[in-house]
């Protein structure tokens, strides 16, 4: 493949981005058909399970994070958005309550990216100025949704996953922190963290990576963006973190592999990336370069 499992001893002035992306178990995309919105209310949260493991290991390492937060979570648990932004965290936007941008109109999209900076606004006392799209649902053709972001106040959004998957990603996309320039003005975009590895982007910066992928690879990445003078975003959520979550029955096997596989190695592996590279949030790094 022409990537290594190993690395160089990482470059620690070099600073990453991790982030969060704050939803239920329930609320990823894969278990949709198996536990349909209208059942949400019934179900008990986990999200605090999750939520604690990861917060100590971020005071463990003295690491602030931004945390993309789903307008229907923090309605929910007002108390988490205060607590994280008073501990120095960054609060983004989500969106409402994880519907891909594809299944809404404009205006309903509108709507959400509105109303939910405006509740995380609110209860956070800072400015928001991130989005990131669930599932990064802002695909080809659905550029639309850019636009809004922009109008709708938004300094910066992190969705154009650069990687081929159906109904997923934004292939060809950049790499790195790049600005759009929009009709409305421009959009600073911060894309995950991809490996090129044989002319292809793999996708390496979020949580299933983690916990799938060979450590060495996610190292290499972050190793190579700090080579190319910038910061690597990688992403995850909380119930990675929760591996005794409830197992939702009828899914296929790909989705429990996706979904279950590896939840145990989430935690050590997360230690191992904070003990080798720094890591701030992205609204830190965006205000340093001169973007925000």
């Amino acid at each position: 493949m022409g990537v290594s499992g190993s690395t160089t001893e990482p470059d620690r002035e070099i600073r990453h981005h991790l982030s969060v992306d704050v939803e239920e178990y329930y609320q990823v995309s894969a278990l949709e058909p198996h536990l349909p919105r209208e059942r949400w209310p019934e179900i008990e949260s986990r999200l605090q399970e999750g939520m604690a493991r990861l917060l100590d290991l971020l005071d463990e390492f003295d690491t602030r994070s931004t945390f993309f937060v789903l307008g229907c979570v923090a309605e929910k648990h007002p108390g988490l958005i205060r607590d994280l932004a008073q501990a120095g965290h960054e609060i983004a936007s989500h969106g409402w309550d994880h519907q891909r941008v594809g299944r809404l109109s404009p205006e309903e999209f509108r709507s959400q990216v509105r109303d939910t900076r405006a509740l995380l606004e609110a209860l956070s006392g800072t400015r928001v100025d991130g989005y990131r799209a669930p599932s990064f649902s802002i695909t080809r053709g659905a550029e639309w949704a850019l636009e809004i972001i922009q109008e709708e106040g938004y300094g910066y959004d992190s969705s154009l996953y650069p990687v081929r998957r159906p109904g997923y990603g934004y292939a060809g996309g950049e790499r790195g922190i790049t600005t759009l320039e929009l009709e409305g003005g421009n959009l600073v975009e911060v894309p995950p963290a991809t490996l090129r590895v044989a002319g292809a982007n793999l996708p390496v910066g979020g949580g299933g990576s983690l916990r799938h992928l060979p450590l060495g690879l996610v190292r290499a990445a972050l190793t190579r963006y700090g080579r190319n003078g910038g910061g690597a975003t990688l992403y995850l959520h909380p119930w990675e973190l929760d591996p005794d979550q409830p197992r939702v029955e009828g899914t296929s096997w790909l989705t429990r592999l996706r979904h279950y596989g590896g939840l145990r190695k989430t935690e050590p592996r997360l230690r191992r990336l904070l003990s080798e590279f720094r890591f701030q949030t992205i609204r830190q790094t965006l205000g340093e370069k001169g973007y925000l």
